[in-house]
This record gives structure tokens, sequence and C-alpha cells, in this order.
């Protein structure tokens, strides 16, 4: 249940909230020649909100995706270790070859 049920209402409530943040922008442009002072200000407003929204959104979804790449290095560092380590040891190696030729 972690992953399957879950996962797909919240792709669509991600999907549902994007298509209303991009009809909301829609709007804006929309109403973008009106002078009023109350349309401007409610203008304002909403483009805050809907930029916060996006921001919010993005800042999570790349979160998500950081931690599952740190999982996934984490699991194959400890699967591989001594793998890992020779591979480490032979860039230092390296390293140290190239900065001693100096």
């Amino acid at each position: 249940m972690r992953n399957g049920a879950f996962d797909s209402p919240m792709r669509n409530l991600r999907n549902d909230l994007q298509n209303v943040a991009r009809d909301a922008e829609a709007l804006l442009r929309a109403t973008a020649d009106v002078a009023n002072d109350r349309v401007q200000e409610a203008r304002a407003r909403a483009e805050k909100t809907v930029k916060q929204a996006f921001d919010h959104l993005y800042d999570r979804r790349l979160r998500r995706r950081m931690r599952r790449y740190v999982r996934r290095t984490d699991d194959y560092v400890r699967d591989h270790s001594w793998g890992v380590i020779g591979a480490v040891a032979g860039v230092a190696l390296l390293v140290g070859l190239l900065m001693r030729r100096d």
C-alpha cells in the first residue's frame, strides 16, 4: 500500500493542481490590461499564490527525488562495499600521482 494505492491519487492531485495553476496563469494574462485597482490587487495576490504553489510543488518533488537517489546510493554502497572502497582507493591513487607530477 505504500506506493501502489497511494501513489495514483497523489499523482492525480498533483496533476489537478498543475491544471489549476495553469488556468490561473491564463486568467492573469487575460486580465493584464484591466486597469481597475481592485482587479490589479487581486491579480497581484493571485500571481504570488500561484508562484508559491509552483515553488512548493517542485521543491517537494525535488526533495523526494533526491531522497530516492540517496537511498539508492546508500543501498549500492552497502551491497558493494569492497568494490566502492577499491574504486575510491584507485581514484585517490590517481589524484596522488597527478599531484606528485607537478
